[in-house]
């Protein structure tokens, strides 16, 4: 014989209601065990997404703020772009000390606006329908087609956020001359 208990027919053994039993919680322990697992998952899913989000917000509360710091900026490049450099060299030595004034209150608002995240968009190279908005097309003067020609002006960026488009004027595509049938050389 052997030393191994023999399994009885569960009408003929005592224990088989304890055994199901048994295997009825170890199911049920192992159902739990995974709802704790996914709650634990979902738990720091959550802290992720309010860390994230809390980063973004302190991130982009200047928004509005910002916008209006930069309606003040286009205003001193305004002023001091009224005033072209020779006008300026023989100027009173008073109106220069108020156009100094100007313009270093321009740069020290420019560092502020960089310092919290405020930068202005590129406008050299290629038309970007993302960050420029285009107010007319003009001739090229040799720039190629889709090129930017002129800000009229900046637009500016917070973060990875468009702020406000740059104003731009872009460069008319050269039209290749018409081939037709009729020779217009006289």
């Amino acid at each position: 014989m052997s030393d191994e208990p023999t399994q009885l027919p569960d009408s003929e053994n005592p224990h088989a209601a304890e055994f199901a039993v048994l295997e009825a919680l170890k199911s049920e322990v192992e159902v739990l065990k995974d709802q704790r697992l996914r709650a634990l998952a979902e738990v720091e899913n959550i802290r992720r997404r309010a860390e994230r989000e809390k980063a973004e917000a302190s991130q982009y509360a200047v928004t509005k703020f910002a916008r209006d710091m930069v309606g003040i900026a286009d205003n001193f490049a305004r002023a001091l772009a009224a005033v072209p450099r020779s006008v300026r060299e023989a100027a009173d030595p008073q109106v220069k000390a108020v156009l100094d004034g100007v313009e270093a209150t321009d740069r020290q608002l420019m560092q502020t606006l960089e310092r919290h995240g405020v930068k202005p968009v590129a406008t050299d190279g290629k038309f970007d329908p993302n960050l420029h908005q285009a107010i007319a097309e003009v001739p090229g003067n040799g720039k190629p087609g889709g090129a930017i020609v002129d800000v009229v002006q900046t637009g500016y960026m917070i973060g990875e956020r468009l702020l406000r488009p740059a104003m731009v004027t872009v460069a008319k595509k050269e039209m290749p001359a018409q081939v037709s049938g009729v020779d217009t050389k006289v």
